[in-house]
């Protein structure tokens, strides 16, 4: 090959050079902004790693699919809140945090429920995130519909995981145990403190697996922040009743902004200032009909009272044809002595309400008029 290439002009070789190196910024645009689960890279993650004393990562998670994954880094604790959406996200969520996490331990990691978009990374027979991490506390779902625990289900690889890494010397607790035994108050340093909050459904059987969600609530001086997992109204009822909960600076979206949560009592109560959605928006991936997409109009409507600073990780390209691109991307809330702030990893820092996406499939509710 090296005898041919000396046979053409210098000419010919810069003319090919440039060419070239035309393609391939057109080809890298292209990828861009057409991403399948091949190429994608979780936004490449930030260019400069973020800083403050309390910061919450919401991950992309390198597929089409609707899934959660929330790291946490509070002063020197790392936690880690669900490892959806599926088994091959664990490289893109390992790729993201290991900027972050450098001693290989996550102190605290919290599996809200036994659905696949939550704990898929938790399930690999090699390779999970209880593979990969040294975990000290595992704090999980107290009850659930699923009955499978044959290894060969997700279930049962799930059980197994946990077991290896109790056996290893993690201290395991369920939600309820948190609650029961009075150890559902964690204090992080730094005046950083994390809730196990009380539910209904952790003592009592409900029809949907969502709502056995583990509940939390971070506090760092004035600033609360609420995660919910994918609980729904009925539980979330209860969880107004049995806790006292504040005003909260951030809310994570309650079932990635369906419209079985972020109900208009919970919202009422919590009134958030900044909602994070961890969805894949416009997705087909539950629903052929438009309206009960994530993240839906009756939770757009829910949340506009209290504020339009709703922000979204990805968005659905094309369903069927598997590509998706980033909406704010990886989204981190970071809250220091200057305040709270947000940044997208997307670079587009664009509330819900501005994308065109919403312009299409979504009416205005009167508040952001």
């Amino acid at each position: 090959m090296a005898k041919k290439q000396k046979r053409f002009s210098f000419t010919f070789t810069v003319f090919a050079a440039i060419v070239s190196l035309l393609l391939g910024v057109v080809v890298g645009a292209i990828s861009a902004a057409f991403l399948d689960a091949s190429t994608f890279q979780s936004d490449e993650g930030p260019r400069t790693l973020v800083e403050g004393e309390l910061q919450i990562h919401f991950l992309e998670l390198g597929n089409k699919y609707t899934g959660d994954c929330t790291y946490i880094k509070a002063g020197d604790v790392d936690i880690l809140i669900d490892a959806g959406s599926r088994p091959s996200s664990v490289p893109v969520i390992q790729s993201y945090i290991d900027e972050y996490v450098t001693d290989g331990k996550l102190e605290y990691v919290i599996v809200t429920h036994a659905h696949q978009d939550h704990y898929a990374g938790f399930s690999i027979t090699e390779g999970s995130i209880f593979d990969l991490y040294e975990c000290e506390v595992i704090i999980d779902f107290a009850l659930t519909n699923q009955t499978d625990k044959d290894t060969s289900n997700m279930y049962g690889r799930y059980l197994n995981e946990l077991e290896a890494e109790v056996a290893a010397g993690a201290t395991h607790y369920t939600a309820a145990e948190c609650r029961q035994e009075d150890n559902y108050l964690f204090e992080l340093g730094n005046g950083i403190t994390m809730e196990i909050l009380d539910s209904y459904y952790y003592y009592n059987e409900a029809e949907s697996e969502n709502d056995y969600s583990v509940c939390t609530l971070f506090t760092y001086g004035d600033d609360s922040y609420l995660f919910t997992g994918d609980l729904e109204e009925r539980g979330e009822m209860y969880l107004v009743e049995m806790n006292r909960l504040p005003e909260v600076t951030l809310y994570k979206a309650g079932h990635h902004g369906s419209k079985t949560s972020s109900s208009a009592l919970l919202m009422e109560t919590v009134k958030p200032e900044i909602v994070c959605v961890c969805c894949c928006c416009g997705s087909a991936e539950y629903t052929d009909t438009d309206a009960n997409q994530f993240p839906t109009q009756r939770f757009v409507d829910n949340v506009a009272p209290y504020t339009d600073k709703i922000y979204v990780t990805t968005l659905c390209v094309d369903y069927d044809a598997g590509t998706f691109t980033s909406m704010n991307g990886n989204i981190t809330v970071v809250t220091d002595r200057n305040g709270t702030r947000v940044v997208c990893g997307s670079g587009d820092d664009r509330v819900l309400k501005e994308w065109e996406w919403f312009r299409e499939h979504r009416t205005m509710p009167d508040a952001w008029k």
